[in-house]
């Protein structure tokens, strides 16, 4: 009897000194304690991490504008055919650091173009989501609407826009409506068949399984087919981007007085490579900053893509 009372008594201080270490541990990594995370600062390698895309494109793009300017200050090269890249940027910021007074017949200002020609390609790609996403998801969803849709949507995306500038021109003549127009026949078509191929694409196991779940087909569409096709239509967009920038400089070429296409033509005939090139530069910032854009655009709305920026 005294032995069990023993092991009892022994068991009971064993259990004690337990809780007592657990309780210590608590209060070691208590929560409520402000001094719990500390800062240890910034590491170099976590520094690298976060910004060696952008130290690598900017030594990337500084090494090739020297090597650039020394190729045409030492290299003998006719600026007429490649100017310097200083005269290049001196340029652009005089253009995009001054404006045309009101009531003047032409601008000389690389901003007043860059705004009309912006203008006009948002405005042109956002009527071509409005037609080509609805339209594309309609097509994958419904095989009468694809067999009577799809030959003149092959048809018109393969037909080079530029042959239907001087049609355009003769319908609707040298306006603002005739540039958005082909903007528009540029833009659509790409949208149009990347959502048209995200729904084709589906996988057939999510739609038996939402199926199952006993989803109807509107709910099909909204949880399972546009979720799968959103990556698709991004995609269409970016690529819309490409064609829409083109169809803004061609439409801008032929039938404008505004716009940097018309600059691009203007600073052609006066011999002023200078301007032509900041403009090129200029439209590729655009291009670049745009699809940047849409990317950021896929990482919020389809997290669960892996998108690599530029």
């Amino acid at each position: 009897m005294e032995f069990s009372e023993r092991r009892s008594l022994a068991d009971q201080q064993r259990r004690v000194k337990m809780v007592a270490t657990k309780n210590k541990s608590l209060q070691q990594f208590d929560t409520d304690d402000p001094n719990r995370i500390q800062d240890v600062g910034w590491t170099f390698r976590e520094i690298w991490r976060r910004t060696r895309g952008i130290v690598v494109v900017s030594i990337n793009l500084i090494t090739f504008f020297i090597l650039w300017e020394l190729l045409t200050v030492y290299g003998e090269i006719n600026p007429l055919f490649l100017p310097r890249a200083s005269d290049m940027f001196g340029e652009l910021w005089v253009g995009l650091t001054t404006r045309a007074p009101e009531g003047a017949v032409f601008s000389g200002s690389i901003l007043d173009h860059f705004l009309h020609s912006f203008n006009n390609l948002m405005f042109g790609l956002a009527i071509a989501c409005v037609i080509g996403i609805p339209g594309g998801l309609l097509m994958g969803g419904n095989k009468y609407i694809e067999s009577i849709l799809s030959p003149y949507v092959w048809a018109l995306a393969s037909l080079p826009r530029i042959a239907l500038v001087p049609l355009f021109i003769l319908f609707l003549g040298f306006t603002t409506k005739m540039q958005v127009t082909i903007i528009v026949i540029s833009a659509v078509f790409p949208i149009m068949i990347n959502s048209w191929a995200g729904v084709k694409t589906t996988e057939k196991s999510l739609l038996a399984a939402a199926r199952v779940f006993g989803a109807n087909r509107v709910q099909l569409y909204v949880k399972v087919v546009l979720p799968y096709t959103l990556p698709f239509i991004i995609s269409g967009i970016q690529q819309g981007i490409g064609r829409g920038l083109i169809g803004v400089v061609i439409a801008e070429l032929f039938g404008g007085s505004n716009g940097l296409g018309y600059l691009i033509q203007r600073s052609a005939d006066t011999f002023n490579t200078a301007m032509t090139f900041a403009v090129l530069l200029l439209l590729i910032v655009m291009s670049l900053s745009l699809i940047n854009f849409t990317r950021w655009l896929e990482a919020y709305v389809a997290p669960w893509r892996n998108v690599n920026h530029i």
